[in-house]
């Protein structure tokens, strides 16, 4: 099946499966297989990787997945991350680590997180300026990321993008300072929608019922303003990965 049509991007494509079990799986593949391929033509490859339940769970799959992945030649960023002291749970950064990153031998040089609040920039604008200056620099060097894992929540906000905020219209800078996101923790960094649509490939990754109407809003061309996952493309191709229930809108 395929969706939005924007002409600067190709078609996206949409892949529904039973349910999260057969979701994850299929994800985890694609992890893999992007991650090998870009690893196969280019010697190395780089992840951005998403937070959330399913996200993470995601990378517990990944870990888990038979695969020829040259864990030394990637660099891993994250999508977005919440604002808080180092060693927070709910910093995405440390989710990730114990769901994969310390399980497998990545080169530490080449795993990029956010500053953390109490760290060498706890103004969240400097952070961010910080982060945009390391993906930035990963962007001059290899011209974009291979791999952008996103999650979506129920009124469509990818990263920390919620609808109707200054960070969802940003159309320059590639990460930019949440102070008033609608889930807590309130302050947050994130990669912006031109910094995604720096990505090879973009595979938003999405399960639920609630989540039916703005997948469907979204693989149908509404306004990223008011559905940010409609902003999310890749270079070289867009996927959903949706169970039967996230997809429910399409077949209204």
């Amino acid at each position: 099946m395929t969706g939005n049509t924007d002409s600067e991007f190709p078609a996206d494509t949409v892949e529904v499966h039973p349910d999260t079990d057969a979701l994850l799986a299929s994800a985890a593949a694609r992890f893999v297989g992007v991650v090998v391929a870009a690893q196969a033509e280019r010697g190395t490859a780089s992840v951005v990787l998403t937070g959330g339940g399913t996200g993470i769970a995601l990378l517990e799959r990944v870990r888990k997945a038979p695969g020829a992945i040259d864990w030394s030649r990637l660099d891993v960023f994250w999508g977005d991350e919440r604002f808080v002291p180092a060693g927070d749970p709910d910093r995405n950064e440390l989710q990730a680590r114990k769901a994969l990153l310390d399980h497998v031998p990545v080169d530490h040089t080449r795993v990029h997180p956010v500053a953390t609040s109490d760290g060498e920039y706890p103004d969240p604008v400097e952070a961010a300026a910080e982060y945009a200056t390391a993906v930035r620099a990963h962007l001059a060097e290899y011209g974009g990321f291979d791999l952008h894992l996103l999650g979506m929540g129920g009124e469509g906000h990818i990263n920390s993008l919620f609808p109707h905020t200054d960070a969802v219209r940003e159309d320059h800078e590639l990460a930019v300072a949440v102070t008033d996101s609608p889930k807590p923790p309130s302050v947050r960094v994130t990669l912006t929608l031109p910094a995604v649509r720096r990505s090879r490939h973009v595979v938003l990754v999405v399960s639920g019922a609630g989540k039916a109407d703005a997948v469907a809003a979204a693989v149908n061309g509404a306004d990223p303003v008011e559905v940010p996952a409609a902003g999310a493309h890749g270079t070289e191709s867009t996927t959903w990965l949706l169970d039967e229930e996230a997809a429910a809108g399409l077949r209204r």
